[in-house]
């Protein structure tokens, strides 16, 4: 398929949904095998190459990434952060910038690349079809009821947002899911048992429904699209981690994060009032006096908090920025993992990444919220009590801010 260079990954997408294939059968030879792989590497080439055949080794040497996303890192099933790519690039003793892969290199072949890690004996074309017609079907059916949030998703049937991302983008064949998730399945598609499960999402697909969403699955020209701009934008913060300007190349789309704001000293905080060298100082040092950060927070109507001071403090993270400050939960509005009762460190001078909280600002005031992506690669904000969901993307930088710890009482 003829790659388009200047044309993004938004670009794709409308262009795929706007003119969907007609065809009623699944057409199997455009399936996107590869669609899983959207970081390809050479983490684990310089792996090997410095001395450390098992990734387990590895994993021993960076203990600030936890095994499981570390491996899905290197197998390209997840994208690496500016600061993990940093940290594995020093155990292994090279630059960032030699762990990435120019995806538009001639040379370069992502079957090649990617037949490492899967088995190609083992892959079943039926199953890997049906894969596809359920992660369709299932956009589908969330597309026609607006009750199938990504929140009552988790809470009503059990689903995490990360497990149903990887449902909806045919990561994995039906018989490779657990019992649970496919009783989840049955019960979101109002049916009985697998048996039925696969008829009702084989009418959906003979009836000409999945149509709009196959092309947004199966289509490689999308998952190059996405790797270029998310390689691109992990080069840029690599490259002002370096203090150096951006190396785009040609076929790159310099897509960068959002901008940082400038920070606003408070008018009392002694944080602010110190000069950028003593606190770069102070955050480097072990023997450094402990930092405190006044908390606020009182609970509001709907799910916000207040900044209302509430005349306590608590213990600043060393990572911490000179703007940083506590804020009281007040009620678990992201589920019982984080009680009311507990205090989140808030950095304003730090946006949000999949995986995390973030602390957005609203007119009657501040939101706690769950960060993940959702099919389409946009990053997704969402509570539960109250069942919320927002597009980050879509947000003022100024009024997002990111959660870098937590205190529990």
């Amino acid at each position: 398929m003829k790659r388009s260079h200047g044309t993004s990954y938004a670009d794709l997408v409308r262009r795929v949904t706007e003119h969907p294939p007609t065809p009623k059968l699944l057409d199997t030879a455009i399936i996107d095998r590869h669609r899983w792989t959207i970081f390809p590497n050479r983490i684990r080439e310089w792996r090997r190459r410095s001395g450390f055949p098992k990734l387990l080794a590895l994993s021993q040497h960076i203990p600030a990434i936890p095994y499981i996303r570390l491996s899905k890192i290197e197998r390209g099933e997840v994208v690496a952060r500016a600061e993990e790519l940093v940290a594995i690039a020093r155990a292994l003793g090279v630059k960032p910038g030699q762990l990435l892969v120019d995806i538009d290199d001639p040379g370069f072949d992502i079957a090649r690349w990617a037949s490492e890690f899967q088995d190609p004996a083992a892959f079943d074309v039926a199953e890997d079809s049906f894969a596809v017609l359920l992660a369709a079907a299932l956009r589908a059916r969330r597309d026609a009821d607006a009750g199938l949030s990504i929140a009552a998703i988790e809470t009503v049937y059990g689903i995490p947002p990360v497990i149903l991302s990887r449902l909806e983008n045919a990561y994995k064949t039906l018989d490779r899911w657990n019992d649970a998730t496919l009783i989840a399945l049955c019960r979101i598609f109002g049916v009985h048992d697998i048996k039925a499960l696969r008829a009702a999402v084989t009418d959906a697909h003979e009836s000409g429904t999945l149509a709009p969403y196959l092309a947004q699955i199966a289509n490689p020209e999308l998952r190059i699209a996405k790797t270029r701009a998310k390689v691109a934008a992990l080069r840029t913060e690599l490259d002002a981690v370096a203090g150096k300007p951006s190396a785009v190349t040609e076929h790159q789309t310099a897509k960068g994060p959002p901008p940082r704001r400038t920070p606003e000293a408070a008018p009392h905080s002694t944080a602010a009032q110190q000069p950028s060298a003593v606190m770069a100082a102070i955050q480097a040092s072990d023997t450094a006096t402990v930092r405190l950060l006044p908390v606020f927070g009182t609970p509001l109507n709907d799910g916000l908090i207040a900044r209302t001071a509430t005349g306590a403090t608590v213990e600043a993270p060393r990572i911490a920025g000179a703007n940083a400050f506590g804020l009281r939960v007040c009620r678990p509005s992201l589920g019982p993992a984080l009680p009311g009762r507990a205090t989140v460190i808030v950095d304003p001078d730090r946006f949000p990444s999949a995986g995390g909280i973030a602390v957005i600002r609203e007119e009657g005031g501040l939101r706690l919220l769950s960060i993940t992506f959702d099919r389409d690669g946009r990053m997704m904000g969402h509570s539960l009590n109250p069942d919320r969901e927002m597009v980050m993307d879509s947000l003022d930088p100024v009024n997002v801010a990111t959660v870098i710890g937590a205190v529990f009482e």
